[in-house]
Parts: structure tokens; C-alpha cells; sequence
């Protein structure tokens, strides 16, 4: 069996059987460029039945990136849903092997993730509690045991290791051939030497794809165009904020330790010394992502581009060299026999883009998938799943393409993928911000709120505050996995929102307008829950067709056939693709996300501070609790909606964008004498905890259905609506996890993937947490498997790999009632 590089660099596969076939004119779906994320998609669409699928390739297959890559395979991801995706890519390399008759050259050695500090010992005892609930296989080796298992390794630079059964290589030629011949063997066909020159939707909806071999007609198109994704999605009129990264590993000549070792050696990350490695015949490779990225051909990929490589240069990784040879000296010793530098596509966060493109009618993409042999597999499930159901069967959010709006450039890509390049294996700590491509989106306030001291994050591409420091020069924080200098500032923020009146700028919630004739029948359809009478607002979740938690919104009823719809900033696109499926004719929407930015105010005295800045009358009695209003505030026009998130008496006030000053002025000038304060998004999500509610993206989303979530309690069973049927089975047959709150004896609050154990065993896992400054406890929401989901039912929560007490809560443990927020 050859290894990855022979394989690859010396004897490129062909196909010829591919070639001279005349092609179909009309196909279900047509794929556009033949890595291994295509060839997968392929497959998978296939093995589920569209047969009708063809895939179009330039030159050969693996033409582009596939073909160089270094074939290392790993099961460890920040994402959990992604490394579960990882793990079926890998256990599906001997089904394809088996039904393609093409061997994928697949060696099962184990691999390691290695610990040099304590830092990134912190890391990976995050990992292992992931693995935990995950049911991923992954043990502790000691320095000593790593050296038995890898005996190149100098085992005293090194706290521990954390060892995965799974991790190993394989032949990215032959695998990527593997699920080419594998989809023909369930009907699908691929061409070959077809590249394609345009890409144009038909007034009917169906997608004419010119090729140089004559035109098809597809009712989906996927653009799976690796180094040429950005050229494939101008033909669609579609700007990818993609960036191919130039990328060396070497390849050393004969190590005689290796050739007498009798069995292949496992392979590694190091992520302090910023290398990976593995076996290669008689010799290492060793793979580095350079501290200073180098982008490549940032106008274009050349078409005549297919199975070159780029001029290496080591001096650019001399310094990762040298550490590789620290700690593993027989390096040093080698000769190197071949350098690769190889282009390959970075997204901006580092994961791939996928999914049905927003605003574009069945147009998929499948680019950016970087770490295409861990997670080729995966992707090509998903996209099948998601083409042929209508939904993936776990939550991609991590992948989904609509996570990036417009703002996200291809100048803006370019800066972020060198970023994320760079940072490949450098440590990103919780609540961390990065700082390049930052000021994309700001609102009117952004330059006045960071002279306040305003520590910014970044959400959908929008600058908004996380915390505030005494001024700019104090605006900064140290990253962490313990609690930082925020911790202080944050407890003085929740106080004034407790004690008095603080204010929070609204411009990162997404706001939708539905209205036309019909728009009623349509929210009912499409809301799960109540959909309110005019001047009133309600909470619903929004479910997808199978039951699964798709939205977590606010209504509010401006209107008898006029609503504002309120919710996840980040999920915008994605709620506006999921609206455009089903809208009527009549029925309008429109993300007016940018189109309303606003403030919110909380806090005992949020009433007494609004009534000095408006007309209107907003005492308990004339303003309830869910009332909405159009009105005019500080002397502009807003929308003011009664409601909160704060657990405190609090109104949202929205304006458009350029009366923001205006409205902050009248504010702060009203909220002078009652103790006015700016609060962030950190202490909002503080206040949050003790009342035990929820958030977008960590405790809703779709791995979770309605009942699971406790969000049925908001449901209307009085009328139809997507997703009934299966929500009413969840509810019938009961569900085997819950969300539930905990209270955590611990001075290290968690953050998220947490594992929640009992007896010895994962029962479940966190979904956020942090410390509750107003309750000064610290807290958690998790899902737990419901057997131990009774009220003082006593769990372990690890952190950091210890075990720490927790208790589950029955309640809200501030305010039980909601009088705070109703009075």
C-alpha cells in the first residue's frame, strides 16, 4: 500500500472511463469541481437517491488542492457537531474502499495532541470532557507512554498527551477516487475535462450550466470549487469571502529509528510548536501553519492552474523547524527529500461554508472545507441530508454559509482567512476577540461608547459592547479560561441594571418585517406559538418540519397584517432562506436588521427615566407587559416594545440608525440623577442565568427539539403550524434529555461542552454558563438525560478536569414570579 505523497505527487490518478461520455441535459444536480467535497457530495446524494447527479471537473479529479494534501485525519474539533462529523468521515473511508474496489490507503495508527504547558493542558482537558458526552474514544498518556508509543519524541517537553484511537492518514488521490467510483456505483456519473463556463438561472427556476462539452440543465447547482470556488460563484453573480493560503510541509529522506521501528508510528499535533507530523514510508512529515500566512493569487485563481506546486520556502518556517527538531531530534539529524507548498482554500473562521446559498433559488456551496479528508465525509452527508429532507440531522451552524452576511467582502475573507491561517493552532481562549477585520459594522454610537471604555466583540460582522472598563486606556482584558478583569466591571454593570437603570445598544438583534395581506395565516403557519393582537407582542419558537428548534422570536403585532419579528442577529440570512421558502404572494419580508438599531433600558427606574423623554404615558397600567407601540422617544420616532431581558423591569426602544444620537443623548441626559449606566453583552448574559432562560445558539438551536428545550410551553396546539406532528410526538413519547439549570460549587465557571457526570458517567453537558453576579453564584444551562432532571437531583460539572458540584435547580432563583419584570 503506497503512502499520501507517493501516491499523490508521483503518480496522479486518471480515469479514462470519465472521459468522451456525452453529458445528460437535464440532471436533478449538477457538481461543480471534482475534490474530495465534491466526489462526496456525490456519493451521498447518490447512495440516497438522486441517482441524477452528475459532477463536472475542470481537469482530472484532485485537480486544485485534494491531491497535495498531507493526509493527516483527526477527530478534534472546536465545534462538537464538527468533530462528530469528523468521526463519520473517518469510519466511512473502509465502506467506500469496499464498494469502490479503490484502495484509500488508510492507516489507523492513533495520533496525539500534545501538551507543552499548562495552557494547552487547560485545552485539552476541554477536549476530553467534550469526548466525554460526545462518546468519543480519547484517553490520557502520560510523557513517559507518549515516548513508547512515538519513540522519535523527546517526551520532557511535555505536560501530557491526549491519544484518539481514530486519528491516522490515508491517500488523498485514491480516497477522493474512492467516493467518485463509489457514486457510480449508485447511478451518479462524473465528467471529466468538462470545466464549466457559466452558471444562469432560468425564469422557471431551474440552472443552465454551460460547460465547455455543451449546456445542462440542473434543478440544483452545488458549487464544490475548491481553489476556484470564488471564480465558480462569479458566474452566479455570488462574491466568496474565501482566500486559498499558500502551505508547506517536508517530507525527510530515511530515519532509521522509523524503518526499524517493525510497526507505523502514530501521528501527532504539537500545538505550542505549531507542527503536525506522521510517518511517510521510511521517513516524517511534517506540516506547519506559518506564523505570517501568505495568501495566494488574491484576484483569482488561474484556470490553467491543476497539479502544480508553489516555490517553497523554509526560511518563512524556519522558526517552527527549529522547534520541530527540539522535540523531535532525529529530525535534525535527516535529510529533508522533498518540500510541498501547496495551495489550499481557507474560510474566515476556519470552517467550511455550506448550505443553500440565502437569496439564490437551490444554489448550494461546499467551499472553504480546509481539512477536507477529516471532514469531506461529513459535509457530503450533510449537504444530502439537507438537499433531499430539507434539513441536516444535527445542527451545522458551525458550516452553515448564511453565518456570513454581505459585510462578509472578499477583501474582508482574504483578511480573516490569513487571521484564522495563522491562529491554526494557536490558542483562542472563551471570549476572546481577534483583532483583524474588526470595525466591518458600526453603529452611530460605536465611536462615543468606546470613549466610555467599551470593550468591543464582533457578531455577524457588528461592532457591539462586551463590557466597559473606566475608559479606553483601561478597555482591555487578558484571555483566559479562569475569570479575568472583566469580572469586577461586569458586576458593577448588572448592579446598576439591578439597583437603578442601565442601557444596552440593540442594533445586533436581527428585526424582520412581515406584512402584506395573509401575513397572519403565514405567521401562524410558520410561528409554533401565539401569534398576538395588534399592540402586543409574544414569544414563539419557530420549528423546522421535522420538530427541530429553527428560531427563538419575538412578535410584535404593529398591525393587524403588519408584524416585527425579533431575534438571533447572527441568524438573519438564515431566518430570512428559511422565510423565502414558504412566503405567499401578497406577503412581503424584509430584513431590516440595519434598518432599526436602538437601546435598551432595565432596571427599577427604567419607567421614571423613559416617562421624562416621552409623551406617551408608560405607567403599569398604560403600558403592560408584551404591549408594542410606534410612538416617539427622546424626540425621534421609534418602535417601543415593553419586555426584557434582563429579568428587571425593561423596554426595547429601536430608531432608525440616524436618530441613535439623538436618542442616546436624551437618555443619558434623563438618566443623569437616577444612576444611568451603560451595560454590555457580558452582563446581560449574567443576568440571564439566575432566571434560568435560554439564548439562541447555545440553548436553542436545531440539535434540540421544543419539548426537549422547554420551549413547547410557548406553543399554540389550537391551530396547525411546521412541525406539529413531530412535536407532538416528542411530547407523546417523551424525551430522553431536558434543559435544566444548575448551580455549580466552583470559583472556574464554565463556558460551554462542559460534560455533566454521574457515577462516573456523561449524562449530559453544558450549553453556557458563567457566574450569576446578581444571585453571586455560579451557574450553568445544560441538557441532561432526564432521569436526573429532578429539582436538587446532585451532578458533577468537569472543568478543567476537575469535578465540581452541582445541583439542579426547579426555578428561576431571582425573582420566581417575574414581579421585577411584570410590575
Amino acid at each position: 500500500m503506497t503512502d499520501t505523497l507517493a501516491q499523490s505527487t508521483l503518480n496522479i490518478q486518471t480515469d479514462d472511463t470519465a472521459r468522451g461520455k456525452p453529458l445528460p441535459s437535464h440532471v436533478k444536480c449538477a457538481i461543480i469541481g471534482g475534490g474530495v467535497v465534491g466526489c462526496s457530495i456525490l456519493y451521498h446524494l447518490a447512495k440516497f437517491g438522486w441517482k441524477d447527479t452528475i459532477l463536472l471537473e475542470r481537469n482530472e479529479l484532485t485537480s486544485g488542492s485534494s491531491w497535495h494534501a498531507a493526509g493527516q485525519i483527526h477527530t478534534i474539533s472546536s465545534d462538537p457537531n464538527i468533530s462528530r462529523l469528523q468521526s463519520y468521515t473517518i469510519n466511512l473511508y473502509k465502506e467506500i474502499e469496499e464498494l469502490s474496489g479503490q484502495s484509500v490507503g488508510l492507516h489507523m495508527t492513533g495520533g496525539f495532541y500534545l501538551a507543552s504547558n499548562k495552557t494547552w493542558h487547560d485545552y485539552l482537558k476541554r477536549e476530553r470532557s467534550k469526548a466525554r458526552y460526545m462518546g468519543l474514544e480519547q484517553e490520557w498518556i502520560s510523557p513517559k507512554e507518549l515516548a513508547e508509543r512515538h519513540p522519535l519524541i523527546d517526551p520532557k517537553h511535555y505536560y501530557a498527551a491526549l491519544w484518539d484511537d481514530q486519528d491516522g492518514d490515508l491517500d488523498p488521490s485514491g480516497t477522493t477516487y474512492a467516493f467518485a467510483k463509489a457514486a457510480r456505483h449508485y447511478g451518479a456519473q462524473y465528467f471529466t475535462h468538462t470545466p464549466v463556463t457559466g452558471t444562469k438561472m432560468r425564469p422557471d427556476g431551474m440552472w443552465e450550466v454551460t460547460t465547455s462539452r455543451g449546456v445542462v440543465i440542473a434543478e440544483h447547482v452545488v458549487n464544490c470549487g475548491g481553489l476556484w470556488a470564488r471564480e465558480v460563484g462569479h458566474m452566479a453573480g455570488l462574491n466568496l469571502p474565501v482566500q486559498p493560503m499558500e502551505h508547506h510541509y517536508l517530507i525527510t529522506d530515511r530515519i532509521d529509528e522509523i524503518a526499524n521501528y517493525g510497526e507505523r508510528l502514530p501521528c501527532g499535533i504539537d500545538y505550542e510548536a505549531n507542527i503536525y507530523f506522521r510517518q511517510e514510508r521510511d521517513g516524517l512529515l511534517l506540516g506547519t501553519y506559518e506564523p505570517v500566512g501568505v495568501p495566494w493569487k488574491v484576484g483569482g485563481t488561474p484556470q490553467d492552474f491543476g497539479h502544480e506546486l508553489l516555490q517553497p520556502n523554509l526560511e518563512h518556517i524556519a522558526d517552527r523547524l527549529e522547534l520541530g527538531f527540539e522535540r523531535i531530534p532525529a529530525l535534525a539529524e535527516a535529510g529533508i527529500k522533498d518540500t510541498i507548498n501547496g495551495p489550499f482554500t481557507f474560510g474566515p473562521d476556519g470552517n467550511p461554508m455550506i448550505g443553500p446559498v440565502p437569496g439564490m433559488r437551490n444554489y448550494w456551496c461546499a467551499v472553504g472545507v480546509m481539512a477536507g479528508f477529516c471532514q469531506g465525509g461529513g459535509v457530503g452527508l450533510t449537504m444530502a441530508e439537507w438537499m433531499i429532507d430539507g434539513e441536516p440531522s444535527i445542527d451545522v451552524w458551525a458550516m452553515d454559509i448564511a453565518r456570513f452576511g454581505d459585510w462578509a467582502t472578499p477583501d474582508w475573507g482574504t483578511v480573516k482567512s490569513c487571521e484564522n491561517y495563522e491562529r491554526r493552532f494557536v490558542m483562542t481562549f472563551p471570549n476572546e476577540t481577534l483583532p483583524k477585520g474588526r470595525r466591518q459594522q458600526t453603529t452611530a454610537l460605536y465611536d462615543r461608547l468606546v470613549q466610555k471604555g467599551a470593550v468591543m466583540g464582533q457578531a455577524f460582522g457588528l461592532e457591539h459592547v462586551l463590557w466597559f472598563a473606566d475608559g479606553p486606556e483601561d478597555a482591555h482584558e487578558d484571555p483566559t479560561f479562569e475569570r479575568n478583569r472583566s469580572f469586577d466591571y461586569v458586576a458593577q454593570e448588572c448592579a446598576a441594571v439591578q439597583n437603578a437603570v442601565g442601557g444596552i445598544e440593540l442594533a445586533n438583534f436581527a428585526k424582520h418585517e412581515i406584512k402584506g395581506p395573509g401575513a397572519r395565516d403565514w405567521m401562524n403557519k410558520t410561528m409554533a406559538g401565539y401569534v398576538p393582537k395588534p399592540g402586543r407582542m409574544t414569544l414563539t419558537p419557530m420549528l423546522t418540519e421535522k420538530g427541530r428548534l429553527y428560531g427563538d422570536l419575538t412578535i410584535g403585532c404593529l398591525g393587524n397584517e403588519h408584524f416585527m419579528l425579533f431575534g438571533s442577529g447572527a441568524m438573519q440570512d438564515a431566518h430570512s432562506r428559511f422565510f423565502a421558502k414558504t412566503l405567499p404572494e401578497g406577503v412581503t419580508h424584509q430584513n431590516q436588521t440595519g434598518d432599526w438599531h436602538g437601546i435598551g433600558l432595565s432596571g427599577p427606574k427604567s419607567r421614571e427615566l423613559l416617562q421624562k423623554i416621552t409623551r406617551k404615558d408608560v405607567s403599569a397600567e398604560a403600558m403592560k407587559f408584551r404591549d408594542c407601540c410606534e410612538t416617539f422617544v427622546g424626540g425621534v420616532p421609534v418602535i417601543l416594545n415593553r419586555i426584557s431581558f434582563s429579568g428587571e423591569l425593561g423596554y426595547e426602544i429601536y430608531c432608525r440608525p440616524q436618530y441613535l444620537i439623538r436618542l442616546s443623548e436624551a437618555i443619558e441626559e434623563a438618566g443623569a440623577d437616577l444612576g444611568f449606566k451603560w451595560y454590555g453583552n457580558r452582563a446581560l448574559m449574567s443576568l440571564r442565568l439566575d432566571k434560568g432562560w435560554g439564548a439562541w445558539g447555545l440553548e436553542f438551536r436545531p440539535d434540540f427539539n421544543a419539548v426537549e428545550a422547554g420551549m413547547d410551553a410557548f406553543i399554540n396546539w389550537n391551530k396547525d403550524f411546521v412541525g406539529k406532528e413531530a412535536t407532538q410526538k416528542f411530547k407523546e413519547d417523551g424525551v430522553a434529555r431536558k434543559l435544566v439549570t444548575l448551580v455549580i460549587d466552583t470559583d472556574i465557571d464554565v463556558t460551554l461542552d462542559e460534560a455533566v457526570m454521574k457515577d462516573g458517567k456523561a449524562v449530559g453537558y453544558i450549553t453556557s454558563g458563567g457566574y450569576s453576579h446578581r444571585s453571586q453564584k455560579s451557574m450553568a444551562l445544560a441538557y441532561i438525560a432526564t432521569e436526573n432532571c429532578e429539582a436538587g437531583s446532585g451532578l458533577q460539572v468537569e472543568i478543567l478536569g476537575e469535578l465540581h458540584k452541582a445541583e439542579v435547580l426547579g426555578g428561576p432563583i431571582y425573582d420566581p414570579d417575574g414581579s421585577h419584570m411584570r410590575g
